[in-house]
């Protein structure tokens, strides 16, 4: 596999009309933004591409905007928002899936406070006893440093009890201002070890992919390009959604391959990551850049 290598997206801005843009790896590092992302999204604006963000974050957009604007990134530089947290939230509401309709009322929430704007609306009870739970909503750890271990005993009662679980957030981990976060999704794959039943929403399901593109309002899906850093979910996703790939080899698959944000990375190097780990990138970019 040859994978081409740009130094910024204004390369390919005569191929593509919209990009669905990760967040965490690509926008910002979780606590700031990298400094090239608003002039990016400046760039994009001013020849005329549309953008759409779409975050594995367990949390509503408006939450994601707030955050962005703290960062520095003004609200009117991109469009639409779409967050694994609002899918969750959506799907708890309308029950349309058989997965979700089958959901009791009384859930027990793992995870931090700042994730509760999930059940805004939900009608949902929040137990804080798991045994009298009829399921769990993992939108990961409390503490930022806290490791799957933390929760094993609250796992092991959920899995006594045969409680679903949904996770709203399927990353296994993210990089926080240079340090290893753990997410909700290494919790879940723990508690499918354990014998637990769990729903993933968000990337890389290749449903949030086509909502994204048909939030964008492109008619040709081929001229729309997923850009992110996460094999797993951003390139994933976009393979199975159809779409092209642009992978950021300055995010969570830095070390591996000898970079850092905003430095490029060796094309046989990265093509052979993605190969050995079964995904496939159109190209590769350093970082968020125009």
């Amino acid at each position: 596999m040859t994978l081409r290598a740009i130094a910024g997206l204004r390369e390919v801005a005569d191929i593509f009309d919209g990009f669905i843009l990760d967040l965490w790896g690509l926008v910002h590092d979780g606590a700031k933004a990298y400094p090239p992302s608003a002039d990016t999204f400046r760039s994009l604006r001013a020849a005329g591409k549309k953008t759409i963000l779409l975050s594995n974050a367990p949390r509503r957009a408006h939450v994601l905007v707030e955050s962005m604007t703290r960062m520095g990134i003004p609200r009117e530089l991109y469009g639409e928002v779409l967050s694994s947290g609002e899918a969750t939230r959506d799907a708890l509401i309308t029950r349309s899936d058989p997965f979700f309709a089958a959901l009791g009322q009384r859930a027990y929430h793992l995870g931090p406070e700042r994730d509760r704007s999930i059940f805004d609306d939900t009608g949902l009870e929040i137990v804080a006893d798991v045994a009298t739970a009829e399921f769990i909503v993992n939108t990961g750890p409390d503490g930022l440093d806290d490791v799957v271990a933390d929760y094993a005993d609250v796992l092991a009662e959920a899995s006594r009890h045969a409680l679903p679980m949904i996770c709203a957030n399927p990353d296994m981990l993210v990089i926080r201002s240079g340090q290893e976060v753990v997410c909700a999704g290494a919790i879940a794959k723990h508690y499918e070890a354990l014998g637990g039943k769990v729903a993933y929403r968000g990337k890389p399901d290749p449903a949030v992919y086509h909502l994204a593109v048909a939030k964008l309002g492109l008619a040709d899906p081929s001229r729309i390009a997923v850009v992110g850093d996460a094999l797993e979910t951003d390139v994933k996703g976009a393979n199975a959604a159809g779409l092209a790939a642009i992978w950021c080899t300055g995010g969570i698959h830095a070390e591996a391959l000898g970079t850092s944000y905003g430095v490029p990375a060796d094309p046989r190097r990265a093509a052979e990551l993605a190969r050995g780990e079964g995904h496939k990138p159109d190209a590769i970019i350093p970082g968020f850049l125009w």
